[in-house]
């Protein structure tokens, strides 16, 4: 990149070169330059404090030094050579996901990314349970593929209809929006309750699996209720299909534990990974029991799934959240930041309608007015707030179907410090919002 480069012209180069879908968060996107921390600065020298890591992904804060220069070193060594040959950093990561995954799961697969982990994760249920027919849940997001577009439940990232007949939709766990209606716990988790029915009145009776995530990352944090995959887990299993644990967001300790599944007391029967797994390097994962591993008798290869570089960096993630306890610490800062949050909620209860997520994983849903029992959704506020928290140097991710769910997701790594700087400013910003 030129360093006479303006932002202006980045965002000119932008629009003229990328597809209109490559959309970027903010009126005037900022061009963002460097990263140490929890802290970003853009080509205009302006500081952030980022609230969103990438997406999650960027787990242990930008330019780790202790995963840059261990990276450093297997770029010295060597770079790519894909999955026909063993590597070190490939077996040494699966040796350390198998060890740290639930119950008996034991073998693992390397892709590039969460979608490819996705799909494989599916073939897989297929495979080894002989029927095609796959549950998903309404709200989910799994990726850009077909079939991962056909596993989405957001009309907003589906370019295609379905191209996957064999894909249903269960309720989500939704309570703030309950489908049915009913209010949790006297509801009797309902909208789990009704997977039985789904399968028996959409599908043959006999399915390969469904795949979820624990908290529901694009579609806004949903969070379900703790009784609900054990219920859903047991009707998957009464019908011959396999439980996968989509872990691309709320894996590596992102919810207070190392799994989000951890976190309702389920072993599933395979798990996908990405994101936070390599602090940004390309790297997603599915790890699973000996039995459905064994049952792919076909070749099949990564070209750069378990790539030397990318390994080595989720190796040195697993060691380092592993040797610093930042499930412990995200649990932790998780009470710290929630406990702002509830308050921002006593203080604007007409905007803020619910707050939700676990560890650092937590949301805020935008409503015109809760006070008045209007939960309509309001995406005009969240572009309205994420306007002003820029102008005062934070970053916050948004989701949700209706893209009125402010996303907080900060680095597992840090303080309490910084969690307190970003509330206060998330306050000076419903503040402004409220006098404008």
């Amino acid at each position: 990149m030129s360093e006479k480069i303006t932002s202006k012209e980045v965002r000119e180069k932008h629009a003229k070169h990328l597809f209109p879908a490559v959309a970027n968060f903010y009126e005037e996107p900022a061009v963002l330059v460097e990263g140490h921390g929890t802290k970003l600065t853009d080509l205009d020298g302006n500081d952030y404090l980022d609230f969103f890591g990438g997406i999650l992904t960027v787990s242990l804060g930008h330019s780790n030094e202790e995963i840059n220069d261990a990276v450093i070193a297997q770029i010295q060594r060597l770079t790519h050579v894909s999955t026909l040959y063993p590597t070190v950093p490939i077996v040494e990561l699966a040796e350390r996901l198998t060890a740290a995954t639930p119950g008996k799961l034991e073998k693992a697969f390397f892709t590039a990314s969460g979608t490819e982990a996705d799909e494989t994760a599916v073939m897989m249920a297929q495979v080894f349970t002989g029927n095609s027919e796959l549950v998903a849940l309404r709200h989910g997001y799994s990726g850009r593929s077909l079939l991962a577009q056909s596993l989405t439940a957001h009309n907003t990232y589906r370019a295609v209809p379905s191209q996957i007949a064999a894909i249903k939709h269960g309720l989500a766990p939704y309570c703030y929006r309950c489908p049915m209606k009913l209010e949790y716990p006297s509801c009797g988790v309902a909208c789990a309750k009704d997977l039985d029915e789904l399968i028996q009145t959409t599908t043959t009776g006999k399915i390969a699996g469904m795949l979820v995530e624990p908290i529901q990352g694009v579609g806004g944090f949903v969070t379900p209720p703790k009784e609900y995959f054990q219920i859903a887990q047991e009707i998957i299993a009464k019908y011959g299909g396999v439980f996968i644990a989509d872990e691309v967001q709320t894996g590596f300790g992102r919810t207070g534990k190392m799994w989000g599944i951890e976190q309702y007391g389920v072993e599933p029967d395979m798990m996908t990974m990405a994101k936070g797994i390599a602090n940004g390097f390309p790297l997603g994962a599915i790890v699973t029991t000996a039995p459905i591993a064994d049952s792919l008798k076909k070749g099949s290869i990564s070209t750069f799934g378990g790539n030397p570089v990318s390994c080595t960096a989720g190796n040195k993630v697993l060691e380092i959240i592993e040797r610093d306890d930042l499930c412990g610490n995200a649990e932790a800062m998780g009470a710290v930041l929630r406990e702002g949050l509830e308050a921002l909620q006593k203080k604007y209860p007409k905007i803020i309608g619910d707050v939700r997520g676990m560890g650092l994983m937590q949301a805020l849903e935008l409503v015109k007015n809760e006070e008045a029992g209007d939960r309509t959704p309001n995406p005009e506020a969240t572009k309205a707030l994420f306007e002003q928290t820029k102008k005062r140097g934070l970053l916050i991710g948004k989701g949700g179907l209706w893209g009125n769910t402010i996303r907080i997701a900060p680095a597992l790594n840090i303080g309490e410090d910084e969690i307190r700087e970003g509330l206060k400013i998330l306050g000076e910003s419903f503040a402004a919002m409220e006098t404008a």
